[in-house]
């Protein structure tokens, strides 16, 4: 009976081989995915079957010339999700979720060359077993019969789908216990049930936040206040103040990590006036971007609100009608009036709606800008156009103020037409490496002419400037030439430092006069509550994970959104714990009680996010 449905079912065992052994390949070249031994590199390469079985299965109700047609059909849509997950994960380091899909707003037209960049000519070959079985139900007869599978043969092979799908989540579990309950760790999912089983377990996920925020209650948000409560660090007292009653102006540095920062490129400065203005302020070279998914809007949200993106998507789309007590709304208590400067379409990102939800007074979007092809490259207005038309609408608002800035030239795929090129390209096998220098020469140079514009326009003296990394811009798919400039092997542990990004407080008159380099670890989460303390503001009893960065007692502790963390003494990520120092290895029982608090602390900011707590909270009412 086994010889008469294999010689039956044929066709669907060929696409079952062909399909897993593609998805293997991908695992291994796309996604990168690691093992630590034998068992684990057996599961990668099993793990999809079970989901086949279950998808192809579908053709055993059919006849076989239908049956091999269908199964021929799965196999495009699986490719095609295959394909899709590829190219997102080799910028973005992740996987698609159904909240990212979500914002299909986001996939504009300006968007194909970053797209176009991501894909390697041996893509095709993905396509290669889509061909043969075409070939083969063309040329061979026995493919088109109508003959069909009896219900009992159907139903054993679904008991034994069934079976293969519990046999690899069993070998899973004793590899990592309570799998499935590490849901912020995709590449795990991905490596242990499948990218298929992966998206839909992602789609269950889904399903349940949306019931969260109808079921929530007030007393939901008890336990969060009483983590916060007992966690809370006071602000440092001979800082709180220094800035009061001044502009706040916050510059987000797209896609700008730190190891640019004091370094040279054929003998010429990446970032010279950063690197002065480092001397000339607050700078700390150990801060961390938090950013999920969500990357620039990421940073936006934990600035403004001091909690933590989601692990799946982006709040930005998500979440847009929560209930917030972000900063632009707390700085209108104190006469403050708050402003976005973005050169972008205003419903990119849904940043029109969730303005509004932080309380801002304006967002000056792309009708704001004087626009056009001869000041545009890539994603928009070039950085030095945005800063001087920036700083032309800024001379008019009411003062103080709260402005936001975000800058775009220093952005994937990192284009910049001759003319603006301050600095040569380097010189590597990747062309967005290579050319991601110039972007940020370009970058520091439009910061520069911001700060003179500032100057001749009496806006400098009486603010607070504030700069920032806002998300990496160059992703592990290109460690390889990445370390050739940086001069050394990009190891987990380096991986992380390479999550570093820079964030500079300037106050003129008092941080050129007493500069200050602070390199205990810091993270975005800590940028709101640093800022409020230096504006003399008090956030005790405010509902938010970040601490005064200048706080005495202060214990440093950043977490990043996938779990990794970094304390003074250890780094941990992807399973393993580093001495912060060295780099080397240590116990693992050392990051231990710390792996439970990131856990923790991270779960609480998702709770509030998906219940919508914030509604629930003393201040809003």
């Amino acid at each position: 009976m086994r010889h008469v449905f294999a010689r039956k079912n044929l066709f669907l065992l060929i696409a079952l081989l062909l399909m897993t052994i593609k998805t293997y390949v991908v695992y291994k070249t796309s996604f990168d995915l690691k093992t630590d031994n034998i068992l684990q590199e057996f599961i990668l390469l099993i793990n999809p079957i079970s989901f086949l079985l279950f998808i192809f299965g579908i053709g055993l109700f059919m006849k076989e010339r239908n049956r091999n047609r269908y199964i021929i059909g799965a196999d495009i849509v699986l490719t095609f999700v295959l394909i899709s997950d590829m190219v997102y994960c080799r910028f973005y380091n992740d996987f698609l979720t159904f909240p990212v899909l979500f914002q299909s707003s986001n996939f504009k037209p300006d968007l194909g060359s970053s797209i176009f960049e991501l894909f390697n000519w041996t893509d095709i070959l993905l396509i290669v077993d889509i061909i043969v079985l075409i070939w083969l139900y063309k040329r061979n007869s026995r493919f088109k019969t109508n003959s069909r599978n009896t219900r009992k043969q159907i139903i054993i092979y679904y008991l034994i789908a069934v079976a293969v799908f519990f046999c690899t989540l069993g070998l899973a579990e004793t590899q990592r216990y309570q799998l499935l309950t590490r849901s912020f760790d995709r590449e795990l999912l991905v490596k242990n049930i499948s990218i298929y089983n992966y998206h839909i377990y992602d789609g269950l996920l889904q399903s349940k936040a949306f019931t969260q925020r109808a079921k929530a209650e007030s007393n939901n948000l008890t336990d969060v206040k009483k983590y916060i409560d007992s966690n809370y660090k006071a602000p440092n007292q001979e800082m709180k103040g220094i800035a009061s009653g001044r502009n706040v102006i916050m510059i987000s540095l797209e896609s700008t990590q730190s190891f640019v920062i004091n370094k040279k490129l054929n003998g010429q400065e990446i970032t010279p006036f950063l690197n002065n203005l480092i001397d000339k302020s607050y700078y700390f070279d150990n801060f961390y971007h938090q950013t999920g998914q969500g990357k620039t809007s990421d940073a936006e949200f934990i600035g403004d609100n001091g909690l933590y993106p989601l692990g799946r998507g982006a709040v930005f789309f998500t979440n847009p009608n929560n209930d917030y007590e972000a900063t632009p709304e707390i700085l209108k208590k104190y006469g403050y009036h708050s402003y976005v400067m973005h050169a972008n379409n205003k419903s990119f990102w849904n940043r029109d709606l969730m303005y509004q939800s932080f309380g801002y007074n304006k967002f000056f979007d792309e009708n704001s800008y004087d626009i056009s092809e001869e000041n545009s490259i890539g994603w928009g207005l070039k950085d030095k156009e945005f800063v001087e038309q920036s700083v032309h609408l800024m001379k008019d608002l009411p003062q103080p103020f709260y402005t936001k800035m975000i800058t775009l030239t220093n952005h994937f795929p990192f284009e910049l037409n001759e003319e603006d090129k301050l600095i040569d390209e380097y010189n590597s096998n990747s062309k967005a490496v290579n050319r991601y220098f110039p972007t940020v020469r370009y970058e520091d140079e439009s910061i520069k002419r911001l700060f003179d514009k500032l100057k001749s326009e009496g806006l400098y003296e009486n603010s607070i400037i504030i700069l920032y990394g806002d998300h990496y811009g160059i992703s592990k798919d290109y460690n390889e030439a990445l370390s050739q400039f940086l001069g050394k092997e990009i190891t987990p542990y380096e991986q992380i430092q390479l999550q570093r990004v820079p964030f500079i407080v300037h106050i003129p008159g008092v941080t050129d006069k007493k500069p200050q380099k602070i390199s205990e670890p810091a993270g975005q989460i800590d940028m709101r509550a640093t800022l409020m303390n230096l504006l003399g503001i008090n956030m005790k009893g405010q509902i938010q994970f970040g601490h005064d960065l200048f706080a005495k007692d202060r214990d440093p502790f950043t977490v990043l959104r996938d779990g990794s963390f970094i304390t003074r003494d250890m780094i941990y990520s992807d399973g393993q714990c580093y001495d912060r120092k060295t780099g080397k290895t240590i116990d693992m029982g050392t990051c231990t009680p710390f792996r439970e608090k990131a856990r923790q602390e991270l779960n609480y900011s998702d709770q509030i996010i998906y219940g919508d707590l914030l509604r629930f909270h003393e201040r809003n009412k």
